[in-house]
């Protein structure tokens, strides 16, 4: 089963390429939002998170603050 996965990002984050890297060599399908560009999901990461650091990963209802993939390969089961 697929697991609806988001990553709030932005063009300069290390991490957040590496997330997506991980993402794209275990085919998970992902949808990616750029904060630095758009305030609106800017605001809902703050709101989930209670900070503005990023990568910001949301699968289903889990939120991970950073790239931690250890915690990413046991939500998504790789």
């Amino acid at each position: 089963m697929s697991k609806t996965v988001t990553i709030y990002s932005t063009p300069v984050c290390h991490y957040c390429h590496t997330a997506k890297e991980f993402f794209k060599e275990n085919n998970i399908a992902y949808t990616e939002h750029d904060v630095a560009s758009d305030a609106e999901k800017r605001a809902e990461m703050v709101d989930m998170t209670g900070q503005m650091g990023v990568p910001v990963i949301r699968i289903e209802d889990e939120v991970i603050v950073g790239y931690d993939e250890d915690k990413l390969k046991e939500l998504l089961g790789v």
